[in-house]
């Protein structure tokens, strides 16, 4: 008796799910995940190529949030944001942790809904425009002293500011949402984002620039609600 009847609510549920229609609002949330698949230029302080292999940055998990408006029953625009995100920059060459960052990443995407011939599976790819705004950038005090070593100065003498320029580029991404009800959705996305900067360096004897790829890869599984 007690299989019979999870069978029934199992047919209930499925019978009551149905794809994406033009109109739907499909807001998710849950955590999120950056993990940078980091390409950096080598970094000359004057005029020496003093870190050859540049600087490494770390992953961080937030809070995401999107929002999708099917336009029609196989397209949507989702918009992607996040609570801040929080980074070190380590330095390859050294065992030192250069600064941190924090920043923001919102993500504007077309997506495309193929038919899969399946109401409750429903998968999808994107793509879209990022622009990821850098803030509160901090140099660490190990930064300051090895620049002091470089510099040839007393330990103590460097009081670096770094900055980072902000980022708009590309994002692609490939996602499946899973509906367990008609308004209730489980899902997770994949997004490759293209987040390119200059890391600028700022001391009272010299200025230090040098491009930095970012290029994530972000993970995100959350619960949705469409309506």
């Amino acid at each position: 008796m007690k299989y019979k009847a999870l069978l029934a609510l199992a047919c209930l549920i499925s019978s009551h799910a149905n794809a994406h229609k033009a109109g739907d609002w499909i807001i998710k949330a849950g955590p999120i995940s950056v993990q940078p698949s980091v390409d950096s230029d080598p970094i000359d302080v004057a005029g020496l190529q003093t870190f050859e292999n540049g600087v490494d940055v770390d992953n961080d998990v937030q809070l995401g949030l999107t929002g999708t408006y099917m336009l029609t029953d196989r397209w949507g625009i989702e918009l992607l944001a996040a609570s801040p995100f929080s980074h070190d920059i380590e330095l390859e060459d050294a065992p030192v942790t250069a600064g941190d960052t924090k920043h923001l990443p919102p993500t504007l995407s077309l997506q495309y809904y193929p038919d899969f011939g399946s109401d409750t599976f429903i998968p999808f790819v994107g793509l879209g425009l990022n622009h990821t705004v850098f803030f509160e950038e901090d140099a660490s005090a190990d930064l300051n002293l090895a620049l002091d070593d470089i510099l040839s100065q007393p330990a103590g003498t460097t009081d670096a500011t770094l900055d980072l320029d902000n980022s708009t580029g590309i994002a692609a991404q490939i996602g499946l949402d899973y509906m367990i009800s008609e308004n209730i959705l489980i899902n997770g996305t994949i997004w490759w984002i293209d987040i390119d900067t200059q890391a600028n360096i700022y001391t009272a004897d010299a200025t230090v620039n040098f491009d930095v790829d970012i290029d994530p890869f972000v993970y995100f599984l959350s619960v949705g609600y469409r309506f």
